[in-house]
This record gives C-alpha cells, sequence and structure tokens, in this order.
C-alpha cells in the first residue's frame, strides 16, 4: 500500500512523524492510496481542505496528537499498514459557501464542518432567511446562523445548542446563535439536497462575516449554502472507533 505522510507542526506530531518515517516506507501524495495525518481535529479540517483545493482528495487516516481528536484515531505506530487495510471508511459531502460581499465580491469556498455567519459589531446581526427560494424567515436578530454537516454537528453547532445529526443521516442542522428575535426559536432540520440562502439585512448598519470552517469572507450582504454531491471524502477509522457510534453517543453525555 501506497502511503504518505503529512504532520502538524507541533512538537508531538513532529515526533510522531519521525517515529514513522524511520518504520515505514512513504512517498508524495500524488502517487498515495492512502493520506496519514498526524495532529488533531483542526490541522485533519486543513489537510482535507487542501486535498480539496487540489480537486484530488484522497483517503485520510488520521492519528490523534492534538487535543481532542474526535475525527482521529488513537496513535499507535505500531502495525500502521494492517491498521489502513483494516480500516472502515466514512464517506462525507462537504457544504459550498458562496458569499457576496457588500462590494460585490463574489467567494466560493467548501466546508466540512459548518458554514456561519457572525456579527462584526456590538449590534445584532439582522438576516433574512431563504430555503429553496422560499423565504422562511423574514429577518432573525442575532449574533449569528450557522448550517452544519453531521460531521460537523458535534463541533461549532452543538456548542451554540443545535442537535447532534447521526453521519448517515441525509440532512442539516440550521442553527441560530444567541438569537434575539424571535427568542424562542432553536433552528430547523432540513435536506441534505436543500438550498440555504441569507441575506443580511442593514449590511452597512450591522456588518456580518461569513466563515466556511477557517475561511471567513467579511461584510457580507448575500450567502447562499448547499451540499455538493460532486465531492466525496473519505475518512478511514480503525473498526473499533466507530465515528458513528461516538457521534450518536454525544447525545447522552452531560
Amino acid at each position: 500500500m501506497k502511503l504518505a505522510l503529512l504532520a502538524s507542526p507541533t512538537p508531538p506530531a513532529e515526533a510522531a512523524a519521525a517515529e514513522l518515517r524511520a518504520a515505514y516506507e512513504w512517498g508524495p501524495i500524488a502517487d498515495a492510496e492512502v493520506v496519514v495525518a498526524l495532529g488533531g481535529d483542526g490541522f485533519l479540517l486543513q489537510v482535507l481542505h487542501a486535498a480539496l483545493d487540489a480537486k484530488a482528495p484522497k483517503p485520510m487516516f488520521g492519528m490523534n496528537l492534538g487535543t481532542v481528536g474526535f475525527m482521529m484515531n488513537e496513535y499507535s505506530a505500531e502495525g500502521l499498514v494492517e491498521r489502513v487495510r483494516a480500516a472502515k471508511a466514512f464517506k462525507l459531502n462537504p457544504l459550498l459557501m458562496t458569499a457576496t460581499t457588500v462590494s460585490g465580491e463574489v467567494v466560493r469556498s467548501p466546508a466540512i464542518n459548518e458554514v456561519s455567519l457572525l456579527r462584526e459589531t456590538r449590534q445584532a446581526a439582522k438576516i433574512e432567511i431563504s430555503i429553496d427560494g422560499r423565504v422562511r424567515m423574514a429577518e432573525l436578530a442575532c449574533d449569528g446562523v450557522l448550517v452544519a454537516t453531521p460531521a460537523g454537528s458535534t463541533a461549532y453547532n452543538l456548542s451554540a445548542n443545535g442537535p447532534i445529526l447521526p453521519l448517515q443521516s441525509d440532512l442539516l442542522a440550521l442553527t441560530p446563535i444567541s438569537p434575539f428575535r424571535p427568542r424562542r426559536w432553536r433552528g430547523a432540520l432540513l435536506p441534505q439536497a436543500s438550498m440555504i440562502e441569507f441575506r443580511v439585512l442593514e449590511a452597512a448598519k450591522r456588518p456580518v462575516s461569513a466563515v466556511a470552517d477557517q475561511l471567513e469572507v467579511r461584510d457580507v450582504a448575500h450567502v447562499a449554502v448547499t451540499s455538493d454531491k460532486s465531492v466525496v471524502l473519505d475518512l478511514l477509522f480503525d473498526p473499533d472507533y466507530a465515528l458513528d457510534d461516538r457521534i450518536v453517543m454525544e447525545q447522552f453525555l452531560s
């Protein structure tokens, strides 16, 4: 099996990379069947985005040398090739954000976890929400609002009191961030094929930024979010890791 190795620029990840380079043969990413990523969840997101930018996503087997490592396997240098061969694959479709700024600039970016809109100043944002071309909420006054994938539903979405989505669900979570009006709105579950559009009201007075995972676009006027079915990401996990089961179990943690 042809493997490529990427490591986060942190002392633990670099030490682990040195150990693995001494134990196994490695090649360039272009020739690899699987990319092994050493670091935390944030580093894995960076690696996946770099693969998307290159339009050549390879299956990823991550090992945790970071903090939480929710999307990573446990690190071990023993039997790595056998672990990769036996790994269970989970397929993910990223979101595609199309953000138009007040000045008319258009920025497109994929998002694996979520696309979030956030107020830039002390004043609450005012946002109109449309689903599949139909206005569903004429005005949401809030700190922000986000759209999360099942894989990202346990990240920022969960911190904003959004629902946890089973990995196999064909759903997206639409979750408000500190809603002021309507105060009791807690969001919605939407089919993954939905086209979700946000129009920023009073954009000059109440500026809003849009963030696709780690890419921020300031002063947006309109943001469209949809699931990109043309792109498939393969994340590989040890059979006993069961990412789907771990996501379900998050619902029972206090």
